[in-house]
């Protein structure tokens, strides 16, 4: 009787048959974590942000001609204040979203509760994050003209700001408001660029002189202006606030002396110079000291609002100047020279920096 033909055993599938077999997503099934990639690089958060700050600031626009009920200021501004927090959340690096809720749900508080010292301290939060996101948010700039385009960009965040910080009706002291302001806002920029700079051993000689320069430079300017106010002499005080009043007169408006000589040619010069080496980001936080004061200018009810826009422009103008005859000085004393080989360093000039709506860290 023959024996039965031994019994053959199921061959496995391989590993190229199985991919085969496997079920493959249809066009209506794509898998959650590509979706969730894809949504993360479309336009779309950018798009409700700017919808939303657009919101905002026609709430505190419509508020300070007035149209519209009462509570339009403190809407717009807890909602600019939410998504400038939101922005410089993303920026960083953080949690935008935990702390764009959080910046919504305290300012919906302070307006709630309607406590002099929470809305004071709302306009403090409100004027320190501005401040800060107007510096951060630029990008290198090869040219003067990419340098004077990032001071457009940090002076109009500021100046949204300022709509907000105004928009919740603070009482204060106005010089002790503008110095806190100033001081948080270079406490955040310095913060933020001792990440970004590698610490203080990232500095080199170069940025150190820097360093000191601008803190020299911040250091007279606040000293002068204290000393004259408190120690002046009559014939001294009149004489400047002569040509105060002039400019005031003829011009419409006088330029904010720090944001002239300080925060617009510190910008200038930072975002030139972080196209070419890290150090830039050092002289760029001294830009505090033209977002801040944009931030806080609207706190003064004795100035006109046509006067604050035509000082903070007339100041930016101004640090323009000064700081395009910084950058040539630099390029002069440490540039190649002739016309040829400047213009094959700004080609070469390409120093890697995430985008501007990309984080940082």
């Amino acid at each position: 009787m023959p024996s039965a033909p031994p019994r053959r055993r199921a061959e496995r599938p391989t590993r190229e048959r199985r991919r085969r077999t496997r079920p493959q997503p249809g066009p209506g099934s794509e898998p959650r974590p590509a979706r969730l990639t894809r949504i993360a690089e479309s336009r779309l958060p950018l798009t409700v942000w700017v919808a939303v700050v657009l919101a905002g600031v026609a709430c505190l626009v419509a508020a300070m001609v007035p149209v519209g009920p009462e509570q339009l200021a403190g809407i717009g501004s807890v909602t600019v204040t939410a998504a400038l927090t939101w922005a410089l959340a993303a920026r960083m690096g953080g949690r935008p979203i935990l702390f764009g809720t959080l910046a919504l749900a305290c300012g919906i508080a302070v307006l709630v509760i309607d406590e002099e010292s929470l809305r004071t301290g709302a306009a403090v939060m409100s004027c320190v994050i501005s401040g800060v996101l107007g510096v951060v948010a630029t990008v290198p700039a090869k040219r003067f003209l990419d340098s004077a385009r990032e001071c457009l960009v940090a002076i109009g965040i500021a100046a949204i700001g300022a709509l907000a910080t105004a928009g919740f009706e603070p009482t204060i002291d106005l010089l002790r408001f503008e110095y806190v302001t100033l001081l948080l806002v270079l406490a955040g920029c310095f913060g933020v660029v001792f990440r970004l700079g590698a610490g203080f051993h990232g500095l080199g000689r170069r940025g150190v002189a820097t360093v000191l320069i601008g803190a020299v430079v911040l250091a007279v300017t606040l000293a002068y202006a204290e000393l004259l106010r408190r120690y002046g002499t009559p014939g001294l005080v009149d004489n400047l606030l002569d040509g105060v009043r002039w400019s005031r007169e003829n011009l419409g408006a006088f330029p904010r002396p720090i944001e002239t000589v300080l925060g617009v040619p510190a910008l200038v010069w930072g975002t030139h110079m972080r196209a070419r080496r890290r150090q830039g980001w050092w002289v760029c936080a001294f830009g505090a000291a033209a977002t801040a004061p944009v931030a806080n200018s609207l706190m003064n009810p004795a100035i006109a609002l046509s006067e604050v826009v035509l000082s903070v422009t007339y100041g930016l103008v101004v640090g323009l100047v000064i700081g395009y005859v910084v950058v040539r000085v630099d390029l002069l004393l440490t540039g190649p020279r002739g016309r040829r080989a400047r213009r094959a360093e700004e080609e070469a000039a390409g120093r890697p920096e995430p985008s501007r709506t990309s984080a940082l860290l």
